[in-house]
């Protein structure tokens, strides 16, 4: 079986594969002062109460977008599994034609969910990720990667709100029911919620019309689908109608496949 591992900012997910079929998935809390054998027991006792057990695991891939965790997570896949990681990683195959400036910059989440949507839906695609940071990335229907966006994330924006201003308090992230509001919290949840959706709503319209420039079609002429990922995506996706399909599991899904491409 295969673990794939996907460490954002603020989660850890882990996802056990028997061969393309996902049997389960974990999240853990993100963590760089956690030890390999930290991650190691708490991930243990996740595989036990489900009834899976560690010597079930025979390779182990990881994205990280958390450089720091990089020795530590080598660490634990060769103690625990005996199994040095695939790291996805510059030189890695991904079957994806990467046209960033620099490739060693591009995030490895970014790379990893282009690559399951473009195997998973129709292409060419715009994917966004409603993580710690909110990413859109655009591929080509020639597996082209084109580049994209990076945006706080809505969390974040909660955050610096109530981090940086002396009275505004520290809201649930719950969408309002009208954009005027009149108290303070819901106020802030229309601005934060509210201003995300608006922002994703612009990204997208000009993304396709320079997704149709780059890829020399008439705009409009072919459908540009858009997937959405990440923790926030099903409750963004309520609210507008530029998203076409949600696939909480993308990530993962991207893992699998570029394991695939290196076993």
């Amino acid at each position: 079986m295969l673990l794939a591992i996907d460490v954002g900012n603020t989660n850890v997910v882990c996802g056990l594969y028997d061969g393309k079929k996902l049997l389960q998935f974990w999240r853990m809390e993100t963590s760089q002062r956690k030890s390999a054998d930290e991650y190691g027991i708490a991930l243990k006792q996740m595989f036990e109460a489900d009834g899976y057990s560690f010597k079930q695991v025979d390779d182990v891939i990881i994205a990280t977008v958390v450089p720091s965790l990089t020795y530590t997570l080598q660490h634990f896949s060769e103690k625990y599994f005996k199994k040095t990681p695939i790291f996805v990683e510059p030189g890695i195959k991904t079957g994806l034609i990467v046209k960033y400036d620099n490739p060693k910059l591009l995030g490895a989440d970014r790379i990893v969910n282009s690559v399951a949507a473009y195997e998973s839906y129709k292409a060419p695609l715009i994917v966004i990720d409603f993580g710690t940071a909110t990413t859109v990335c655009a591929v080509s229907d020639k597996a082209e990667y084109l580049g994209g966006v990076i945006a706080p994330g809505v969390k974040i924006s909660s955050e610096a709100l109530f981090e940086k201003t002396a009275k505004l308090p520290r809201i649930e992230l719950e969408v309002p029911k009208q954009i005027i509001c009149r108290n303070t919290a819901e106020c802030m949840q229309s601005g934060v919620l509210y201003g995300h959706i608006g922002m994703i709503e612009y990204i997208v319209d000009h993304m396709k019309k320079e997704i149709a420039k780059e890829c020399k079609f008439e705009e409009g002429s072919k459908k540009i689908t858009v997937v959405a990922t990440g923790g926030l995506s099903s409750l963004i996706a309520e609210y507008t109608d530029v998203i076409d399909v949600v696939d909480k599991r993308l990530t993962l899904t991207g893992l699998e496949l570029i394991y695939e491409k290196n076993r």
